[in-house]
Formats: structure tokens, C-alpha cells, sequence
């Protein structure tokens, strides 16, 4: 065969024929199946302390529960808006559906704040937010319905001249069960090692949360027998099996718990004895303080952010909080505007999260730095009350922009005041 046959009209049909795609059908035995259908199904199990990590148990603890409040509570109070890119720069799209779903209303029942602020909270706890997208006749965007984690499933196809093509196979909100095309499900994954599905923090730092779950139901057996040590009771007599089960039954319905503080009175010349706990040897207060740390970066969030402020002075606070917005949530910013725009955006269009609000610096900086751009002619007073919150000044004076008169354009002669008569040039 040579080099021409192969760019023939019948080579070309061959091959078309020959290609075979999966079918957009509910799973089956003949469905693509691939590895990535069945990770992330197993989430949590026993951790090395010894006890059951699931999401329930990970949102029992503390730290964990305002870590996961104030990373997608600040995520979802950030907007993301639609652009359109200009000969000019570019101008902020509000005319169009794809703008309003996600700026405003996704669904019926949510508001974007309610919407986001989910999504957050699937990817940091699943690693995975999966959403069904409902279109109209046109094919436009109307609703997003949040998909339950562990409802989806995905299922990969490989072709030599596309590429890979992903499939998604989904158990909707009405219990039906279907193979449905990348673009009616709306899937934003977060770390990932494959490229298809993101990693399950909950799998991968099981040890960690456990240990604290370990350590906070340490304590709470502590305090549940009354904040007591433990007791021996202790007798030169011999006492049986049934004795010594009925001793310590009773012993543990009068003085345990609760009751811990009454008055034993023993028989039969026992003795108790309680066995010391000395939690300050065993450095229980630095392990519960270390443990809120380790959560901070299981989490990817600043430890004073959850109330650790061991570390923290009045000169880092205001650098750690900017550091939380490019660093912590940065990413986050990056990959979510990014999903949307290659799920609703078309060519020409793209979605950015606003952050402003979140790194303003106090009242003296902002002013200061406003009067610069002033000075300079980077902004009119318009745009710099816009930033405040405050309404244009009537008429045209707030659009004008000023610029230093001791200043002239690189390139161009300085003019030279004409000098008066008589007078030595």
C-alpha cells in the first residue's frame, strides 16, 4: 500500500467502519469498564488506632468541622462570573444563561452560595463533585443537580484518533440508572493521580483522623466514669468466678459513671485501689494541639483559621490570611472556573472567580494605595468608588483621569516655556 493509498476516500470509510465506540447505554456486561469505575467506592474503613473512619466520624471532630466550614464558606461567597473576551480586553457577560445558572440561580431550591458552598464540601471530604446538567430544546443550560457521592461512576474509552473519551454512569435523584456523555454531567475532581477521578482525603488520611478520633474518645471515656482512674479491688480471700463477675457488676452500677463520686462501702475485706493517670507524662495536651495541626494539613487550611494560635502573632496574621486565599484556595479558584468554562463557556467566553473582597487590605493600606492609582491615572475616581461600594459622582467628573504635569510621554520632545523678552536663554 502505498502513501496516497492511505489518505484514499476507501481507506478513510475502512477505518470509519472499523472504529467502535461504547454504547451511551446503563452499564452491562459488555459496557467499557476500566480501573477507574471502581476507585473511591471504598471510603474510609479502620484506621491503625483502631476505630472506623467514614465522613460521619471525620465531621465529629472539631478541627475538621471548621476547617471544612471556613474553606467552602469562603469559596462560596466568592463570585463566579462569565467573561467575553474583547479586541479591548474583555467585558463581563450577564446577558448570557450559562452566566446566570452559575452566578445566581444553578437550580430551583439552591441559591450559587448553597450550590458552592456543596461542592466545596464533596470535593474536600469525596475528592469528586459531580453534577447532572438539564438543557433545554436548544441545548442551553438550565439546572445543576447536585449528584449524591458514590452515585457516579466513571467509565473511560480510549480511541487512537480522539483520545480519551469519559462516560459517566449515574444513578439520578428519580432512581433511574443510565450511561449519560461528558457534557450532561458536570464533574469537578480535586488532587488527582490518574487524571479521571480525585483522591479521597478521607482514604488516604485515615491514620491521622483516626488518631484524633482515638484521642477525643479517650477523653470522653475518661469523663464517662466520672473523670475517675481506674480501679482494682483487692482481697486476701478467694473468691470464684461468679463472685468476681457480681463484684464487679455492682461495683460498676454504684461507683462508675456519673455515680463515680458516692461512698463505697466494701465487705468481705476488699480493698480498692485506683491506678494513677498521669496525663501530663503522657503528653495528652500536646498530642490533641499537635493533632489540630496535622488536620490543618490534611485539610489545606491555616491552623489559625481553626483556632490554633500557638504559632500565630499580630504581625503574621493579616500574611497568613493572604496566604490562605492564593495558596489554600487558590487552587480551588483555578480548577472549579476552569471546569465551568470547559462545560458551559463557548469559544470566546471563560469564567473567574472574583477574589477583591477577600484580599483587601485594612482601611489606612486601601487609601493609600487608591490615592496612587489616583495620582498616576491607573483609575478615575468612578472606578475607585465602584471598589468601595459607593455610587458614581454625578455627571463626568468622576471619569476623568488625571496625570502629573512633571510627567511627559517616552519618545516625545519636552516642550520648553517661551522665554521672555530680554531674558538670557
Amino acid at each position: 500500500m502505498g502513501l496516497m493509498d492511505i489518505f484514499s476516500p476507501a481507506n478513510r470509510r475502512e477505518r470509519a467502519a472499523a472504529r467502535v465506540e461504547p454504547p451511551v447505554v446503563a452499564a452491562s456486561e459488555n459496557s467499557v469498564q476500566s480501573e477507574s469505575q471502581w476507585k473511591g467506592l471504598a471510603v474510609g474503613g479502620i484506621s491503625k488506632a483502631g476505630v472506623r473512619v467514614t465522613e460521619g466520624t471525620a465531621l465529629s471532630i472539631p478541627a475538621t468541622l471548621q476547617a471544612l466550614r471556613i474553606l467552602s464558606g469562603v469559596f462560596a461567597m466568592t463570585p463566579l462570573h462569565m467573561y467575553r473576551s474583547t479586541d479591548s480586553g474583555r467585558e463581563r457577560a450577564s446577558d448570557r444563561a450559562e452566566e446566570l445558572l452559575l452566578s445566581r440561580q444553578p437550580n430551583s431550591h439552591q441559591s450559587a452560595f448553597d450550590f458552592f458552598e456543596l461542592m466545596m464540601q464533596d470535593i474536600l471530604l469525596t475528592g469528586n463533585f459531580y453534577a447532572y446538567v438539564s438543557r433545554d430544546v436548544r441545548g442551553i443550560p438550565r439546572a445543576l443537580t447536585r449528584l449524591k457521592p458514590g452515585s457516579v461512576v466513571v467509565a473511560e474509552f480510549f480511541d487512537r484518533s480522539e483520545g480519551q473519551i469519559l462516560f459517566y454512569d449515574a444513578t439520578l435523584p428519580d432512581g433511574t440508572n443510565e450511561r449519560f456523555a461528558a457534557r450532561d454531567i458536570w464533574h469537578v475532581k480535586g488532587m488527582s493521580r490518574d487524571g479521571l477521578c480525585g483522591l479521597n482525603p478521607i482514604r488516604f488520611a485515615r491514620d491521622a483522623i483516626g488518631g484524633a478520633i482515638a484521642t477525643g474518645d479517650h477523653a470522653a471515656r475518661f469523663w464517662q466514669k466520672g473523670g475517675r482512674p481506674s480501679t482494682v479491688l483487692t482481697t486476701a480471700n478467694k473468691v470464684s468466678s461468679a463472685d468476681k463477675t457480681k463484684i464487679r457488676s455492682d461495683w460498676s452500677n454504684l461507683y462508675a459513671g456519673p455515680d463515680g463520686d458516692m461512698i463505697a462501702v466494701l465487705d468481705q475485706d476488699l480493698k480498692a485501689e485506683f491506678l494513677s493517670h498521669d496525663l501530663k507524662s503522657n503528653q495528652y495536651i500536646e498530642t490533641r494541639q499537635f493533632q489540630v495541626v496535622d488536620l490543618a494539613r490534611v485539610w489545606g487550611v491555616p491552623p489559625h483559621l481553626i483556632f490554633d494560635l500557638s504559632k500565630a502573632t499580630f504581625g503574621n496574621i493579616e500574611q497568613q490570611s493572604l496566604e490562605f486565599v492564593i495558596y489554600h484556595l487558590g487552587p480551588h479558584y483555578a480548577r472549579v472556573a476552569q471546569a465551568a468554562t470547559r462545560q458551559f463557556a463557548p469559544l470566546g467566553f471563560y469564567f473567574e472567580h472574583i477574589t477583591d473582597a477577600l484580599v483587601k487590605g485594612d482601611l489606612k493600606s486601601r487609601m493609600e494605595a487608591y490615592w496612587l492609582q489616583r495620582q498616576m491615572g491607573i483609575a478615575n475616581a468612578d472606578e475607585l468608588r465602584a471598589r468601595e461600594n459607593q455610587n458614581k459622582i454625578p455627571g463626568a467628573a468622576g471619569t476623568e483621569y488625571w496625570r502629573p504635569a512633571n510627567m511627559a510621554v517616552a519618545g516625545e520632545p519636552v516642550e520648553q516655556p517661551d522665554a521672555e523678552e530680554g531674558s538670557t536663554p
